[in-house]
């Protein structure tokens, strides 16, 4: 079969790269060769200057040696007070030599010192078999042995130095002078643990009488592999210094090295060759990648520009309700109907205005990673009819067949009751604004049999025969600032942001959002969650007064208000006198400490805080209040009233010390329920 273009220059740089990689590492092999030599020379200068410095150490300790024996050598009698006073004199600062023994026949009888080397005394060198082989060779060549390193009779690792003496007169063996070395302060003394340290592993041996080898001093491998030899000739025998780098003359890491630069420099080479035979193809593939990329600035750009158009219109049209319908009520001060509608409409509007603002706030959060999930105790059961109230109404008024339905085993989870909530009626209301008059909604809620004992898995699901939508727009039905483009979507206002959103806090959850369409029949969002299961709260028996609360009235306690803005002061005043709450304003949290500490323990009865304020902002206020460690001010409720909306400002009022968040715009429903909760009604 004939081989396309493409399949000959794949073959052709397939061959052009095994090539390259062989003269790779052909050139590798040589350098390894040329480190392998440098690394040779420079062991051998190491060895050589080690092995000097060993017969430089014994050729001093000998000198103390030859001067006990060219006194003995001479003829004269060294007594034991002449003997102790001789070597303490040479024993100065020497601590590789342990002690000092005449053998006299090769019978030790004299030592110095004497203290730990007492069990040597009376040892006949030429007959103890451990000594006997080194003795006889000195007495025979009359020249100094070295034996050992062995342990000693006195105790410890120690080498002994035969010095044979001979009597000038006759050349009669007279005995010997004994030298005692502390073998590890030999060893310590020559520096040869720097070896070590410089990377080397070596071994200083020697042959035994029977050929085998001695170690006398060694560090790492017993036998350094390839391990370059120096030998050190001593008297009477020959000492072998072996020696080679820790990780071989060529460390393995450098060979790896060697080959994958090779194929590094083989891949590069390679690489090269084939994007130069391939360089059109390449520019084809790039200019089709640009257009791409363009088209999708482009739309995203067209995304944006529908958005600012929407939010332009979506923000224009309640806020045109809300300055139209004030006009109106002004001109109609006499007409009190017409005043009401006005002010449900600029209310309805106001509400309109705040969601679509909630609704961008979320999205920058989402998109910028700052959107956190809160962990707290929830009945998904109650959460479920609350969400389902909130569109009940709009329901109704369009004649819609809504039903919630239920089947839980565990109704208490942890979860963010905020962010459940929002997805619950972000995808009830758009089913509600969707489906004409008369339509059917279908609200459930389940949960999964739970056979493994983990985490509880439930599916919320919102069905509606409304409009439907197309396959096209269900592929970017999650997308920001995607609104369907139909006569009925045009009539609901809104950013294209809620299933956006909802999207993302279902992700965030850890769960999966899914959609089915159809135009014309309806759609089925269905959102599955998993929660960890909580035990229920523990009931409380509510008395007739609880269960039936008359309308709220709080005459008699006191508030302080802290607000730095004066219409928001004025707003917040009027709601409080209403409810019969006598308040006393400042306008920055350092006025609100000092008027509490003016009018003295008990006189408010509960403190609103705005939080970005001059001077002290609410949350230095709280801390300051606090602080004061009393048990009113420990006790004092401390409401946080601020535009300060997010879940990590709620976070942070309570961190602070404060015992509630509301919002701005205030919720009068809201505002009397905190209350409610903090104060004790007068009915």
């Amino acid at each position: 079969m004939k081989k396309t273009k493409r399949e000959y220059l794949r073959a052709k740089t397939g061959i052009f790269f095994i090539g390259i990689l062989f003269v790779s590492l052909g050139c590798f092999q040589f350098l390894y060769q040329f480190q392998k030599k440098e690394e040779k020379l420079n062991a051998t200068y190491t060895a050589e200057s080690t092995v000097r410095k060993i017969e430089t150490q014994i050729s001093r300790y000998l000198e103390n040696a030859d001067f006990l024996k060219n006194i003995l050598a001479s003829g004269y009698t060294i007594s034991d007070e002449q003997f102790v006073e001789l070597s303490g004199f040479m024993k100065q600062n020497k601590k590789v030599i342990e002690a000092y023994e005449l053998a006299p026949d090769g019978i030790i009888s004299q030592i110095y010192p004497m203290e730990e080397n007492e069990e040597a005394m009376g040892m006949d060198m030429l007959t103890l078999s451990e000594r006997r082989t080194e003795a006889v060779l000195a007495e025979e060549s009359k020249e100094y042995t070295i034996a050992g390193p062995y342990e000693l009779k006195q105790g410890g690792m120690g080498a002994l130095i035969f010095d044979p003496v001979y009597l000038k007169e006759d050349e009669q063996f007279w005995g010997f002078v004994i030298l005692v070395l502390n073998w590890n302060q030999f060893v310590e003394e020559l520096q040869i643990d720097k070896l070590e340290e410089a990377g080397y592993h070596f071994n200083v041996w020697k042959y035994d009488k029977d050929g085998s080898k001695i170690s006398i001093v060694e560090c790492g491998d017993e036998n350094p592999k390839d391990g370059l030899t120096v030998s050190c000739s001593v008297p009477n025998d020959t000492w072998y210094f072996e020696i080679a780098p820790e990780g071989g003359w060529i460390p393995m890491h450098l060979r790896w090295a060697g080959f994958f630069l090779s194929f590094l420099i083989a891949a590069l080479l390679t690489v090269w060759y084939w994007e130069r035979a391939m360089k059109r193809y390449r520019e084809e593939v790039y200019a089709e990648n640009i257009e791409k990329t363009a088209k999708e600035a482009q739309a995203a750009n067209e995304a944006k520009t529908r958005f600012l158009f929407n939010m332009s219109h979506d923000i224009r049209t309640p806020m045109n309700g809300i300055v139209g319908m004030t006009a109106i009520a002004m001109k109609n001060l006499d007409n009190r109907d017409r005043v009401e509608d006005c002010l449900r409409k600029i209310d309805d509007s106001s509400r309109l205005l705040l969601s679509l603002i909630n609704d961008v706030l979320d999205m920058s959060k989402i998109e910028s990673g700052r959107m956190e999930l809160s962990r707290q105790r929830i009945s998904l059961k109650k959460l479920m009819n609350e969400s389902a109230e909130v569109t009940a109404t709009e329901a109704r008024k369009k004649k819609q067949d809504f039903r919630v339905e239920i089947d839980l085993i565990h109704e208490y989870v942890q979860g963010d009751p905020v962010r459940l909530r929002q997805v619950f009626i972000n995808l009830v209301s758009n089913a509600v604004k969707y489906t004409p008059e008369g339509g059917r909604i279908r609200m459930r809620l389940m949960e999964f049999p739970n056979k493994t004992g983990e985490e509880c898995r439930y599916r919320f699901q919102v069905e509606d025969n409304g409009i439907g939508m197309s396959k096209e727009f269900l592929e970017k039905v999650f997308e920001p600032f995607t609104r369907a483009d139909n006569s009925m979507t045009q009539k609901n206002q809104g950013t294209g942001l809620g299933l956006s959103i909802t999207h993302s806090v279902v992700e965030m959850m850890g769960g999966v959002i899914e959609v089915k369409s159809e135009p014309g029949k309806g759609s089925i969002f269905t959102v599955i969650l998993q929660f960890s299961a909580e035990e229920a709260p523990e009931k409380k028996e509510e008395s007739g007064q609880e269960k039936k609360r008359p309308a709220a009235s709080f005459e008699g306690f006191r508030a302080l208000l802290v607000e730095d803005n004066e219409l928001n002061r004025e707003i917040a005043e009027t709601f409080l006198e209403d409810f019969g709450i006598k308040a006393e304003s400042v306008v920055n949290g350092q006025e609100a400490v000092e008027l509490l500490k003016k009018r003295g323990d008990g006189y408010f009865d509960v403190v609103f805080m705005d939080i970005q304020m001059p001077v002290m902002n609410g949350y230095q206020a709280t801390r300051a209040i606090r602080e004061l460690h009393t048990p009113y001010t420990d006790q004092l409720p401390i409401i946080a009233m601020t535009a300060n909306a997010f879940a990590e400002d709620v976070q942070e009022a309570f961190r602070a010390g404060m015992n509630e968040h509301v919002t701005k715009p205030v919720d009068v429903r809201k505002l009397a329920l905190v209350l409610d909760k903090y104060l004790s009604r007068t009915d």
